[in-house]
């Protein structure tokens, strides 16, 4: 084996392309052939979108568990752990066995340059072969036609919605965008559609292939209402006997997102088998920093909001869910993010930013993200030097009663949550 550590191979798969992103299939083509990872493949869930995916992703990988299936789930990026990526039945991978994988990735790849995401992506194929998964749910990591994990076909494809994100590879409309993540549909098999409006792209794209599309609003939809919920396919009703608090979760994208992780599971011909009590299991699985709230006053709320339509998302809950003191917001952002519509999206919701520094090469540094800010109508700009002291700053600007949101990249709420709670496990970076 190359390297000891977990960390010491993450480390050294940071250098081993030229290139962060390189979008093809064909390397990992051929080191995924070498493995025999496309040899009798389990039962393949392929999950795109620009927003959303992971909690599709997550949300139908536990629909799956509660039916007694085994499932693997690979998702990305992490949170606080790269382990968090890979997980079998729930249970993220340990050191030992992403070492074992990544040995087993870099044995058959000969001189092949993978990225980090590629050498990630067949690592994980490699672990669920190993522990004989009965279905692999797989979340796109950038795009799709060329992402990794399309190098598997997918028995039912996912696509979440199309948003501005990613323009320098994936087109600068909705339109380009739709035609890159349409392409892990295949010809003949389902596809569920997780906006009303998708793009005509996407649209011709499956029509073009015979796929068969399922369609929030048209084919299926999740209703949180008073009287407990319904989650509706066709003419065909599941009471779902959700409580206040469960409702609540399923407002806006959250129930956009629940609805077509059910859906994914009557593509898969589950339909029969759902009952209220495993929808109900299925719908309260969700990554973390996904409006997540801390308890706490001020209450706290993490979130990895990083694009316009994540951000309206976020300001839109916000709005449906005041509080009697101020809004204060931790933030850090990619430089490469078109950050306008990202804050003009929040501005109304949030009285005092606090910009602070996150160890990423593309972040863009706390002091030109503080003029940018300034320049909000409404708004003041309030500097810290590092997560700890943004914390204190944020929290006393927020005060009783208040708020502090924490937003702009899955690094951002890293650092704040690790600084939140030093109990909490060290990332390992990547």
């Amino acid at each position: 084996m190359r390297f000891d550590t977990l960390q010491q191979w993450l480390d050294w798969q940071e250098t081993l392309h030229p290139r962060k992103i390189d979008l093809s299939l064909d390397r990992v083509r051929v080191v995924a052939d070498a493995l025999g990872l496309r040899e009798r493949a389990p039962v393949t869930v392929v999950v795109g979108g620009t927003n959303g995916k992971g909690t599709v992703a997550t949300m139908v990988a536990a629909l799956l568990k509660a039916l007694d299936f085994r499932v693997g789930l690979y998702t990305s990026p992490h949170l606080l752990r790269y382990n968090e990526r890979v997980a079998v039945d729930g249970i993220p991978a340990s050191d030992s066995d992403l070492c074992r994988a990544f040995a087993a990735v870099d044995m058959a790849r000969g001189t092949c340059p993978l990225t980090y995401f590629e050498f990630g992506t067949l690592a994980a194929g490699w672990l669920f072969r190993e522990r004989g998964v009965d279905v692999q749910v797989l979340e796109v990591g950038l795009g799709g036609r060329l992402d990794a994990v399309n190098l598997w076909d997918a028995d039912v494809a996912a696509i979440t919605s199309v948003d501005l994100d990613h323009q320098a590879w994936l087109g600068d409309d909705r339109e380009q965008i739709g035609r890159e993540k349409a392409g892990i549909m295949r010809a003949g098999r389902p596809v569920a559609l997780g906006e009303e409006t998708p793009p005509a792209s996407v649209l011709d794209a499956a029509f073009g292939l015979g796929a068969t599309v399922s369609r929030l609003g048209l084919d299926y939809r999740l209703v949180p209402d008073d009287a407990g919920g319904l989650w509706c396919w066709g003419d065909a009703t599941i009471p779902l006997g959700l409580d206040p608090g469960e409702r609540e979760r399923l407002e806006g994208a959250r129930g956009r997102n629940a609805a077509t992780a059910l859906a994914v599971l009557h593509l898969l011909g589950l339909q029969r088998r759902l009952t209220a009590d495993i929808v109900r299991a299925g719908l309260a699985a969700a990554p973390p920093a996904r409006l997540q709230r801390l308890p706490g006053n001020p209450e706290w709320l993490l979130d990895v909001a990083h694009n316009p339509q994540s951000a309206r998302e976020l300001s839109g809950w916000l709005a449906g869910h005041p509080v009697s003191g101020a809004v204060a917001a931790i933030v850090a952002v990619m430089a490469d993010k078109e950050r306008g519509p990202i804050f003009a999206a929040l501005q109304g919701q949030v009285k005092v930013w606090v910009p602070i520094d996150i160890p990423a090469a593309r972040a863009l540094p706390a002091s030109a993200l503080s003029p940018e800010l300034a320049r909000l109508p409404g708004s003041r700009v309030v500097a810290a030097g590092d997560p700890v002291e943004a914390i204190a700053v944020a929290s006393a600007a927020a005060g009783p009663g208040g708020r502090v949101v924490v937003f702009g990249s899955f690094m951002t709420v890293q650092a704040v949550l690790e600084s939140l709670d030093p109990a909490a496990p060290q990332a390992v970076t990547g």
